[in-house]
Order: structure tokens, then sequence, then C-alpha cells
């Protein structure tokens, strides 16, 4: 149980004397008011099961980093419409989809577009639309569409860690020939990569933009940029569920750790 490369970050909590467990949110035989501090870390279902997700999030309260609320905004894509209106950081332009004309404006703006659901995880349900696609009429409220960012197909994805505040690593996320999502599960793959100074300027300014909107403490996530109109642009900002890769990059276990440390 737990996210690929776990045994780091148990490693390292334990070196701290942290004693600490994994465990599946839903699990009834969990004593979650047993515990001193609840880190979301790897809970992939809650797309599909967001009411329940976010009812299990407001009853574990102040021990739950991060929290209800933050979920709640983080869970809807629709939040890269508002952190893109703040101004403080350059977000892949994103607009809210509720009918065939909302559809036929955003192509109309951006050429091809890719839809995703506002709610949803792991490049489930995300499909690219074109002037010549004939797709079908989404219900309200479901949908979100972005521009094509081409040079995924090329650079990937740049992922960039950010614990309490400070942006500690890098991952380029490269998709498989003729795929845009990145997903391995879609062929697509992980790598190490140097941490650069624009992705770091960028994803720190994201924590910090969310952290404001929000109102709390943003522990640690995840900021997913592409190169878009020949700059870095914040395609996600992952605080619900921002996988450590920790498989990939080990290190990023004793950050993380030391976060958690300083909030017992």
């Amino acid at each position: 149980m737990g996210e690929p490369g776990h045994e780091h970050l148990d490693a390292a909590l334990a070196a701290r004397g942290i004693d600490s467990a994994w465990a599946v949110w839903d699990d009834p035989a969990v004593d979650w008011a047993a515990a001193d501090l609840v880190a979301v870390r790897a809970t992939w279902d809650y797309d599909v099961r967001l009411p329940e997700f976010l009812a299990w999030a407001d009853r574990l309260g102040p021990r739950l980093l991060h929290g209800a609320e933050a979920f709640r905004w983080n869970t809807d894509k629709a939040y890269l419409v508002e952190l893109g209106r703040v101004g403080r950081v350059p977000v892949v332009p994103t607009v809210v989809v509720d009918d065939l004309t909302d559809l036929r404006a955003a192509v109309d703006r951006f050429g091809d577009c890719v839809v995703k659901p506002r709610i949803g995880a792991g490049g489930r349900g995300v499909s690219v639309v074109t002037a010549d696609s004939e797709p079908e009429a989404p219900r309200p409220g479901t949908l979100i569409a972005q521009p094509l960012v081409e040079s995924v197909r090329t650079d990937g994805e740049i992922s960039v860690f950010v614990i309490d505040g400070r942006p500690v690593s890098q991952v380029r996320k490269q998709p498989a020939p003729g795929e845009i999502r990145v997903h391995e599960e879609y062929g697509g793959a992980t790598y190490p990569s140097a941490l650069t100074d624009e992705a770091a300027s960028i994803s720190t300014e994201a924590v910090a933009a969310s952290a404001t909107i929000l109102g709390t403490d943003l522990v640690y996530a995840r900021i997913d940029l592409m190169r878009h109109d020949g700059r870095l642009m914040v395609s996600e900002v992952e605080i619900t569920e921002p996988g450590l890769y920790l498989d990939v990059l080990p290190d990023n276990a004793a950050p993380f750790a030391e976060a958690v440390a300083r909030r017992l």
C-alpha cells in the first residue's frame, strides 16, 4: 500500500521519529481520530466519488493537511480560470464549457482544443476537439477547454514539486507517440530533470497565488507546466493528490517529511 517509492518516505518519517501508516481513505476500520496529522497522498478514485471524498475530508477537520475546502477548490479544474484571472502566474488559457455553443466558441478562439472533465484524474475523459469534430453536447458544468499545446508532443510536460513554499525538484513527463497524455497508463514516461530557474519561479508563485485564493497554508503541491506561445504556463496545480514520484525522485521524501515534522 502507498504510492510508488513510498518506502523512501516511510524511512524519512521514521528517521525523524514519526510513526506513520498508509491507509485507504474510505476504510471503515481506520480510526482517523487516532492520527495527529493526515496527509492525502495518492487518492486516485476521488473523481468518481467526490461527494464522499469531500465529506470524509470535512469530518477529519484540522488534522487534515490542506483540508476539505482546498480540495473542494482544487478538484474542480475550473480553478484554473480563477487562477488565471489573478494575473500573478501564466496559466494555459482555460474556459468552462457548458454546451456545444461554448465548445465551438473555444475552438474558434483556440483552434484545436483539449477538452477535460472539470472533475477528473489520471487523464480519464480527456479528448481533442477540432473544427471538424462532431462532439456530443456536454452536460452543463462538467467540462473545461484549453488550447492543444503542441509542445507536449515533443517537449512533454514539466512538473515541479513545491514543499513548504520552496521548489525542491523537477521531472519531465513525455507522452507516447501519438498521445498528448503523459500518464504511464497511456504509455507516458517520467524522468528526473534539473530544476530550472524559470520553472521554479513560476511554480513557487503558482502555489503562493493558490494559497492566497484559498486563505490557507499549502504544505505541498506539484505544479504541472507546458510551454505555450513561447513561455512556460501552468496547466495544473495539484494539491489534492500530488504524487511525489518517489520512485523517480527519492530525495523528495526528506523535505516532505520535514514539512510534516514541523506541523506535528
